[in-house]
């Protein structure tokens, strides 16, 4: 990832990357290009049959591959640049190939999990699955000039993924952190705030942050905070890490 430049990402130069050395479990990481390619196209409806194509390829069955470390820089410029109806679940697709799988487990340690076992191998490519999530979240970390502006989105569901995905951090912690922590003051969606919460404890988890007990406790202690109800039961992005988009 770190032979990546900025030139190649921003320039969308698919051509200087080696697809074909990461297969994925469907075939060759050759055709992903043109996936991307075409999310990022003004057709509509060809954009729309290529995102789910691109979760089958990149994030098969819950399960991140080698070739979609590759693909998050693109994935963000195309979110950043795109179609507003698709940012979400770009940036959705983004989180989840940049962390491991809970599988059910929704005890606190299962959800705020960042890390599979190394000894675990992803399918044709023989890689560690470890290893492709570490690359995909240190190329979410060398874009966060793409990410942190989305935190005010007008789309309270880009907001939520925008939380989702840069609780996948691995460095610049500090000013992440510090970036999420002003959201809730001025965030009026309850699945948000929780999105954010939740992201802040990730990387607090993560990273030993001691402040972030002391603060979460102070959130629920605040009268000025009374516990909110979300008429149209959105779940916040970061309490279900696994689940697919629908087609």
């Amino acid at each position: 990832m770190s032979a990546m430049t900025r030139e190649v990402k921003d320039g969308f130069k698919y051509d200087e990357i080696p697809w074909q050395r990461f297969p994925h479990f469907y075939g060759p990481g050759e055709e992903v290009p043109g996936l991307l390619a075409t999310l990022a196209s003004e057709d509509a409806e060809a954009a729309d049959a290529a995102l789910p194509q691109l979760w089958n390829c990149l994030h098969h069955q819950g399960r991140t591959t080698a070739v979609g470390a590759l693909a998050v820089p693109f994935l963000l410029r195309i979110t950043a640049a795109g179609s507003p109806g698709r940012r979400a679940e770009t940036l959705h697709l983004v989180a989840e190939i940049g962390r491991c799988q809970h599988l059910g487990d929704g005890s606190r340690e299962g959800l705020l999990a960042v890390s599979e076992e190394p000894s675990m191998m992803e399918g044709a490519t023989e890689c560690p699955v470890d290893w492709t999530i570490r690359a995909a979240r240190d190329a979410v970390t060398g874009d966060l000039h793409l990410l942190l502006p989305l935190l005010p989105d007008p789309d309270p569901d880009v907001r939520s993924a925008t939380a989702f995905v840069l609780a996948a951090v691995t460095s610049e912690i500090p000013r992440v952190s510090s970036a999420l922590h002003r959201r809730p003051a001025v965030e009026d969606d309850p699945v948000v705030q929780v999105s954010l919460i939740l992201a802040i404890a990730q990387l607090a988890r993560e990273h030993r942050d001691e402040r972030a007990p002391a603060w979460a406790r102070s959130l629920w202690s605040d009268a000025a905070r009374p516990p909110a109800r979300d008429p149209h039961r959105r779940r916040p992005r970061l309490a279900v890490p696994g689940r697919r988009p629908r087609p």
